[in-house]
């Protein structure tokens, strides 16, 4: 689960009443368009511990850390222990843990601030930009 703050970000640096679209960066674009790749993803090599990164929230079900690249200035993914490549491959039986990872995005964005809104966003294959092939 991807979390934004808005889709449209009011920046400090343009006059007051311009905005600037987030859109995914090329090279996002481009790991999307390549489809699924073999092999451990870089969220499964998170959860393993062979790529350091800051947990903001973690339980026996999920993690959710800040995004290193971020498309908003709050963005976070939270991501399920139990290797789903994506949600079209989630089984009826994965209920409770994509509940949870609702109410764990809820909780975490109210712990970031987000209190006037947010964006929960799930990318799905190549068509839909998926550029990771781990549930997030």
């Amino acid at each position: 689960l991807i979390l934004l703050d808005s889709l449209l970000q009011e920046r400090p640096s343009l006059p007051s009443s311009s905005f600037c679209l987030l859109r995914r960066s090329m090279s996002e674009d481009a790991k999307a368009q390549a489809g699924r790749p073999e092999g451990p993803t870089i969220f499964s090599k998170i959860l393993d511990g062979s790529i350091p990164a800051t947990f903001i929230h973690q339980d026996d079900q999920c993690v959710a850390f800040k995004d290193v690249a971020p498309q908003a200035p709050v963005h976070f993914l939270v991501i399920p222990r139990k290797p789903i490549a994506m949600i079209e491959e989630a089984e009826e039986t994965d209920g409770p843990l994509l509940g949870h990872m609702m109410l764990v995005a809820k909780k975490v964005a109210k712990e970031q601030g987000l209190e006037k809104g947010y964006r929960v966003v799930i990318n799905n294959g190549v068509e839909g930009a998926q550029s990771v092939y781990h549930l997030h």
